[in-house]
C-alpha cells in the first residue's frame, strides 16, 4: 500500500500468544464469494462457500465478521449436512462471528461452510465501500471498490481475515448488464441471472480462480468504467477509469507499468503469476494506493497524469507509487508476511524497490539524490521521538494495525535494506532477495527468512547484523572528536532523541553503525563502530568525513571547527550531492536537540550560497523551514528577521534560475526552478511577488496557460498570503470548475494561507460541507499551518467538531490519527501542549493513541529548542543584519 502525502518482539523475540487470533481448529482452503451490490438501498448480498480442513475435533467455527447480517449458514462434510441452521454469536470486540453445532466435524476430514448475508456499501473508504464522481454531464456517478487492507476484508464477506490463512478465491460478481466487474483474476464466463434483489435480469461475471493469497488482497470493482490496454508485457495490462475523468491521462502509467512487470521479473527471477494486471483510479480513496494482486486500485491523482497540467514532482510521484504497488506483486503477495509486525518486509521493500526501479528508468531524476532528503530524513524525523516503535513492531488487533503504516514501516524500513544492499553489495543483496522469493513463493514469512537468505546469498551474519536495526527503536547520533596526532578520530554513539533528553536506561542499545568513511583516497566501507566508543585511524584529518552518501541510518555530531570545514570542503567539491544534503540535515536535527547551537546552523547554511544542487538546495530550505516552524509563535519581529534571512539566501539563485520553463529544462532543474521561486516569493522577495500578481491576475482573468503548472501553488500561495477576498475567491471558483484532481488538489493546499479571520473561517467550513471528499480533508490545512492564526483555528475547530470527525473517521481506521497529527503538533507553547493534552484527557485514544503521542512529542521538541535557543537565535538574526 502506498501512503497518502498526509501520513508504528516476534517468534523467537516476540510474544505471539498476545496476538489476538482465530481459532486453529479449521483452516481455509478456498472461497467461492458471490456478491451483488444494491446502488439504491447502498448494501450488498453475498454468499460465501469455505472449503476447510478439519484439523481439531470441533463443534464450533469462528471466524471475521464486520457490519456484516448473516441469514443462513450451513455446515457440511463428506456429503452431509453437519449442521443447517448453527447459532451464531458475535463478539464486537474482536470483530469474530461463532457459529455453534451439535454434531462434531472430525480432525483430519474435510468441510464446507456456506453463508448467506448483507453488508454495508458503506462511505469509510474500508471493505466493500460506494465510491462517487461525477459524471461528464455533472449528475453523480456510483462505483462499489474494495479497500481490504489491513483487517477489513471482513467487512466484505465473512473470512478468516489473518495474513497468514492464504486461500485460493473463485468470485462471482452480480451487476447490471452495463456495468463493468473486476476482480483480481481475469473473467472466465459470464452468465445471465435473475436478480434476488430485484427480479430484473442481470450479468454475473465469474473469474477465474486465484493463486493462494491472503484475505487482504481480494479486490472486486462494480461500476462504469473506461480503459486503455497495452500488450507491451507478457499478459495484458490496462487502466480503468470512471466517467468524468480522461481515460487518456492513464497512459504514462500504462506503459510504465508494462515495463516495470517486465523489470521485476528479470530482477526477482520469477514471472509475474496473474494472467493480467489492471491498474484502477478511484474517487474516494483512503490511501495513496493499493496492492491488490491483478488489480491494484489508486488514488485518481496518483495514476491519472495529464502531462501538460501538471509539473515534474507529480510525474514522479505517479512513478513512485506506480512502481511501488508493482513491486509489492512479488513482495507482499506472492510472498506475505505472517503477521502484521512483519509488515515492513512488504512496505520497507516495496519503498527501496520503487526507488530503485525508478533510478534505473529515469537515471536523469537522480532519485537516490532526493532519497536523502526524503525517505532517510523522513524516517529520522519520526525514529528521534520517544513515541516511534521499532520496524518488527508487536501488534495485536485491529486498531493497533492500522497506526504502524507510517515513515518507520514504509521509509525506515527501506533505509535498512538500502543500508544491507550497500554493506553486501547491490547484486548480492539482489540474489538473496531471489532466493528468498523463489524459496517462501505462495507462503508467509518472518524477518528472520529474509535475514538467512541475504546470508546465504552473501556469506555474511546478516541477522547479526540487522537485528538490532529492525527490533529496537531509534537510532544513535555518532559524537566525532579528534586526536591531537591530526591521525585518529574517537567516535561514540548515543541514542538521538529530538527532545534531547535521553535518559540512560533510553540508551542501552548499541547498534552496528556502518561508518562509510569518506577521505582523499576514497570511501572505506568495511568499518563498523559495534560498540559504545573507539578510535579509529586515518591517513590524515585534513579531510574527512562519516556516512558517506547518508546510506547509514544515523546522525553525526562534528565540532563547530571541524562543521566550517566540511563546509569548506563542499565548495571545493570534496563532498558528494548526498554528502552535503545529508550534512546539513544532521547539523539542522542536532540543533533541534541541543548538540549544536542554532546560530551554528544558520551560519552554515549561509555559507551555502553557491551551492548548484536541487537536492542541497531542497534540504537548506527545509532546515529554515523547521526553524520558523519552531519560532512560529515568536514575536512578529523574529519571524519577519527570519523570512528576511530565507529570502537573503535563496533569492540570488531564484532570480539566477528565473521562472520561465522550456522544453530543454530537464526534470529536475523544472522542479529547482519552481522551488527557489516559491520559497523566494513567501518568504517576501519583491520581485518575484510581482511577477505572481501579474501572473495570477491575468490567470484570474481566463488565461489559465499565465501560471505554468509547475509553479501554480507558488502562485496560489501567494496570491492568498499577500492578496485578499478578491484572491481567495478565484482560487476556490477554480476548485470548483477544474476537472484535473491534481489542480483542484493545489488550490485545497493553499487556500488556508489566508489570514484574513473570514477567510480562515471559510476554509475551515469547507471540512464539514461536503464540498471537499472524505479523503481530501486534510488538504486544506496545510495551508491554515503556515501562520500561527490558523494553527489556533484549526485546533479550535477540531475541539468543536470532534464528536462528528469520531463518527466520519473511525478510529480503528487510518484517517483520524492523520488528523489529530494535524490539528495539533504544530503548536510550540508550553501552554498549548496543556491545553491539548487537557483536551484529550479521559477520551478514548484507541486507535490514534500512538499519532496523538507523536504529535505531544513533537510539541515538547520545539517547546524545548525555542527555550534553549531563543537568545542564541535572537542575537545571531541581530549580528547578522536581519533584525534591529
Amino acid at each position: 500500500m502506498c501512503r497518502t502525502h498526509a501520513a508504528a518482539e516476534m517468534a523467537g523475540g516476540v510474544n505471539v500468544q498476545a496476538r489476538e487470533l482465530l481459532p486453529a481448529n479449521v483452516i481455509p482452503r478456498h472461497y467461492h464469494v458471490t456478491l451483488e451490490p444494491d446502488f439504491k438501498k447502498l448494501t450488498f448480498d453475498g454468499t460465501v462457500v469455505i472449503d476447510l480442513d478439519v484439523a481439531e475435533d470441533s463443534k464450533s467455527i469462528s471466524l471475521h465478521t464486520l457490519e456484516i447480517d448473516i441469514h443462513h449458514a450451513k455446515i457440511t462434510s463428506g456429503g452431509h449436512t453437519v449442521s443447517s441452521h448453527p447459532s451464531v454469536s458475535y463478539n464486537e470486540d474482536t470483530q469474530v462471528s461463532t457459529l455453534a453445532f451439535d454434531n462434531t466435524l472430525v480432525q483430519g476430514t474435510k468441510a464446507q461452510l456456506e453463508i448467506k448475508f448483507t453488508g454495508q456499501l458503506n462511505d469509510k473508504m474500508a471493505g466493500f465501500y460506494r465510491s462517487t464522481y461525477k459524471n461528464p454531464d455533472g449528475s453523480e456517478g456510483i462505483m462499489a471498490v474494495t479497500q481490504m487492507e489491513p483487517t477489513d476484508a471482513r467487512r466484505a464477506f465473512p473470512c478468516f481475515d489473518e495474513p497468514s490463512l492464504k486461500a485460493e478465491f473463485t468470485v462471482t460478481l452480480i451487476a447490471d448488464k452495463h456495468l463493468t466487474c473486476l476482480s483480481n483474476m481475469d473473467v472466465a464466463s459470464e452468465t445471465e441471472v435473475v436478480s434476488e434483489q430485484t427480479g430484473a435480469v442481470k450479468k454475473a461475471v465469474h473469474f477465474n480462480k486465484s493463486p493462494l493469497m491472503s484475505t487482504y488482497l481480494v479486490a472486486f470493482v462494480v461500476g462504469e468504467l473506461n480503459f486503455i490496454e497495452t500488450n507491451e508485457f507478457r499478459v495484458p495490462v490496462r487502466v480503468y477509469a470512471p466517467p468524468g475523468q480522461d481515460i487518456e491521462h492513464g497512459r504514462f502509467s500504462l506503459h510504465l507499468a508494462a515495463k516495470t512487470l517486465a523489470f521485476y521479473e528479470k530482477v526477482f527471477g520469477i514471472e509475474f503469476p496473474l494472467p493480467k494486471m489492471d491498474q484502477i483510479a478511484i474517487p474516494d480513496f483512503a490511501q495513496g494506493a493499493m496492492e491488490n494482486w491483478g488489480l491494484v486500485t489508486y488514488r485518481v491523482v496518483d495514476l491519472l497524469l495529464d502531462e501538460k497540467a501538471s509539473g515534474a514532482a507529480t510525474k514522479e510521484r505517479v512513478a513512485e507509487v506506480v512502481q511501488h504497488e508493482l513491486a509489492h506483486q512479488w513482495f507482499g503477495n506472492l510472498v506475505t508476511m505472517d503477521w502484521w509486525d512483519g509488515l515492513w518486509l512488504n512496505e520497507g521493500f516495496a519503498t527501496w524497490a520503487s526507488w530503485y526501479s525508478c533510478n534505473i528508468f529515469y537515471p536523469e531524476w537522480k532519485v537516490w539524490e532526493s532519497y536523502v532528503v526524503d525517505n532517510l530524513q523522513r524516517a529520522l524525523a519520526l525514529d528521534s521521538l520517544r513515541s516511534s516503535h521499532p520496524i518488527e513492531v508487536p501488534v495485536k488487533k485491529a486498531d493497533e494495525i492500522n497506526q504502524i503504516f507510517d515513515a518507520i514501516s514504509y521509509s525506515k524500513g527501506s533505509c535498512v535494506l538500502r543500508m544491507i544492499s550497500t554493506y553486501l553489495g547491490e547484486e548480492t543483496f539482489l540474489e538473496g532477495v531471489r532466493r528468498y522469493l523463489k524459496k517462501h513463493a505462495y507462503g508467509n514469512t518472518q524477518t528472520g527468512d529474509l535475514w538467512a537468505s541475504l546470508a546465504e546469498a552473501s556469506g555474511k551474519k546478516v541477522e547479526e547484523v540487522m537485528d538490532v536495526w529492525t527490533k529496537h527503536i531509534g537510532f544513535p547520533v555518532v559524537t566525532v572528536s579528534e586526536g591531537d596526532d591530526g591521525k585518529s578520530i574517537h567516535l561514540k554513539q548515543n541514542r538521538f532523541l529530538r527532545t534531547g533528553d535521553t535518559k540512560p536506561e533510553e540508551d542501552q542499545v548499541l547498534y552496528p553503525v556502518f561508518l562509510g568513511l569518506r577521505t582523499k583516497q576514497g570511501v572505506d566501507v568495511s568499518q563498523t563502530l559495534d560498540k559504545r566508543e573507539a578510535t579509529f585511524e586515518l591517513p590524515d584529518t585534513d579531510f574527512f568525513k562519516l556516512n558517506a552518501n547518508h546510506t547509514g541510518l544515523y546522525r553525526t555530531a562534528y565540532s563547530p571547527e571541524r562543521l566550517k570545514k566540511l563546509g569548506e570542503a563542499a565548495k571545493q567539491g570534496l563532498l558528494s550531492v548526498e554528502d552535503r544534503a545529508g550534512m546539513i540535515a544532521d547539523a539542522g536535527a542536532l540543533a533541534t536537540s541541543g548538540y549544536q547551537s542554532t546560530s551554528g546552523v544558520l551560519s552554515l547554511l549561509k555559507g551555502f550560497t553557491t551551492e548548484a544542487e536541487f537536492v542541497v538546495w531542497n534540504e537548506i530550505i527545509a532546515r529554515v523551514s523547521s526553524v520558523q516552524a519552531a519560532w512560529i509563535f515568536e514575536s512578529q519581529e523574529e519571524r519577519d528577521a527570519l523570512d528576511r534571512f530565507l529570502c537573503d539566501l535563496v533569492s540570488a539563485k531564484a532570480h539566477e534560475l528565473g521562472w520561465e520553463f522550456s522544453e530543454s529544462d530537464g526534470h529536475i532543474l523544472q522542479q529547482f526552478k519552481a522551488m527557489m521561486f516559491g520559497s523566494a516569493g513567501i518568504a517576501g522577495d519583491k520581485v518575484i511577488i510581482d511577477a505572481a500578481k501579474d501572473m495570477f491576475k491575468k490567470f484570474a482573468a481566463g488565461d489559465k496557460s499565465a501560471i505554468h503548472p509547475n509553479l501554480r501553488s507558488s502562485v496560489f500561495s501567494m496570491a492568498l498570503k499577500y492578496g485578499g477576498k478578491e484572491e481567495y475567491d478565484a482560487i476556490i471558483n477554480f476548485y470548483r470548475t477544474s476537472t484535473n484532481s491534481d489542480e483542484r488538489n493545489t488550490a485545497l493546499r493553499c487556500l488556508g494561507r489566508a489570514k484574513d479571520p473570514e477567510l480562515i473561517k471559510r476554509t475551515l467550513n469547507l471540512l464539514a460541507s461536503g464540498e471537499v471528499k472524505d479523503q481530501d480533508i486534510y488538504m486544506p490545512t496545510s495551508g491554515l499551518r503556515s501562520h500561527p492564526e490558523g494553527i489556533n483555528a484549526l485546533f479550535v475547530w477540531m475541539k468543536d467538531n470532534w464528536d462528528d470527525l469520531v463518527k466520519r473517521f473511525p478510529p480503528a481506521l487510518s484517517m483520524l490519527g492523520t488528523l489529530v497529527t494535524i490539528f495539533t503538533s504544530s503548536f510550540t507553547k508550553r501552554e498549548q501542549l496543556a491545553e491539548v493534552e487537557k483536551f484529550f484527557e479521559g477520551k478514548s485514544t484507541n486507535g490514534f493513541d500512538q499519532s496523538l503521542a507523536q504529535s505531544l512529542d513533537s510539541i515538547r521538541s520545539k517547546i524545548t529548542w525555542v527555550e534553549r535557543d531563543r537568545e542564541d537565535v535572537a542575537k545571531w538574526l541581530k549580528e547578522n543584519g536581519y533584525r534591529a
